[in-house]
């Protein structure tokens, strides 16, 4: 959605569309494209779905929807956690005409489901600039792998142009299935940045993408360029896997093991849950929804396995009082790989 310039807004800027929200204006929430959802299915009930750090916004974007949308239509926020395009409330979907999903881009199309990305309006160049005195001269080495995440897909073509007018050359690509975008990444799958480039730079927020990136790829040099927080780093995962090493130590002598199954739509890996089940006479079963310390510590086991989301593990594994490991440290805790074959885990594929 674009705006006359002359009138001084910026792309998805909302005060000049007729459904001003006087909230985030740096967000487009696409409500016209909610409201016409809702008169094209004669619905009447609208499930909307934020991600945690957008959950305060959810009162005045139902406010702003109220105002467009006819009386008997009822607008109802989910109150589950949501981490991620993986992470639905089928609970809403099922009870809901139309479904709203914040934050995230399309993992997996349904016609019922709309996903909003909310596309950030943040100026990437500045930081890109900044970003070259990490990256090799292009005189030096020419080749640079390009990624970001779902927020800033909208500026990935800017990107890819400001590096190709300095000489760089831009290597780009869609990982699998469960990445919408070529050159998206997401917390739990890097395939975008396997590409024939030694350096990688990665423009967005937060520290989890790249340094998931860094080990999955440790042959790059991974640079992190935040629009946001205007800062420049180089992903290091020597902290990292320092914690990883540690709690792996601490599994080794584990007698009875709890292997977690997430029941959540896009996190579940069924088969890998069960195989060490079989494998395991003293390993044992447990579905949850969301994985919490709090929620395992009745249980007792020595230590967990996580089968779902690898944040789940690698974001809150200082927090359990037990060790919580990826199926490849279950492994290397239990003998049967080396620990120098310590990796990141991941997500390919999808449902």
């Amino acid at each position: 959605m674009s705006q006359d310039s002359s009138e001084g807004y910026s792309e998805g800027d909302l005060r000049g569309t007729g459904m001003s929200l006087k909230h985030d204006r740096e967000w487009d929430y696409e409500l016209d494209r909610i409201t016409e959802a809702v008169a094209e299915r004669d619905a009447e009930m609208v499930g909307l779905q934020f991600p945690e750090g957008l959950k305060r916004r959810a009162s005045a974007v139902t406010d702003d929807l109220r105002a467009e949308l006819p009386e008997d239509v009822t607008v109802m926020t989910s109150g589950q956690p949501c981490y991620g395009a993986c992470d639905l409330d089928t609970y809403m979907m099922r009870r809901t005409d139309v479904f709203v999903h914040f934050g995230h881009s399309p993992m997996k199309e349904s016609e019922k489901i709309i996903y909003v990305p909310l596309f950030s309006n943040v100026e990437v160049t500045p930081i890109m600039d900044e970003s070259l005195s990490e990256l090799a001269d292009p005189d030096d080495d020419p080749d640079v792998g390009l990624v970001t995440t779902a927020q800033h897909m909208n500026k990935f073509e800017e990107m890819r142009e400001w590096l190709e007018d300095r000489g760089y050359e831009v290597h780009t690509r869609r990982g699998d299935e469960r990445l919408t975008h070529e050159g998206q990444v997401l917390g739990c799958n890097y395939a975008s940045a396997d590409v024939d480039a030694d350096q990688i730079l990665y423009v967005g927020g937060g520290k989890f993408h790249p340094l998931g990136l860094a080990m999955e790829h440790p042959d790059k040099h991974v640079v992190i360029a935040d629009p946001v927080n205007n800062a420049i780093t180089v992903a290091d995962p020597e902290k990292f896997l320092k914690q990883r090493y540690a709690s792996v130590h601490k599994a080794m002598d584990a007698e009875e093991w709890g292997v977690i199954f997430c029941t959540k739509i896009g996190q579940g890996r069924w088969d890998q849950a069960q195989e060490i089940v079989d494998d395991n006479d003293n390993a044992y079963l447990i579905t949850m929804d969301e994985v919490t310390p709090d929620r395992l510590t009745n249980f007792g086991f020595d230590a967990y396995v996580n089968t779902g989301c690898p944040r789940i593990t690698t974001d809150d594994g200082p927090q359990f009082k037990k060790p919580m490991l990826t199926p490849g440290e279950y492994e290397i805790a239990i003998g049967e790989k080396p620990l120098e074959e310590l990796s990141f885990d991941t997500f390919h594929g999808t449902w």
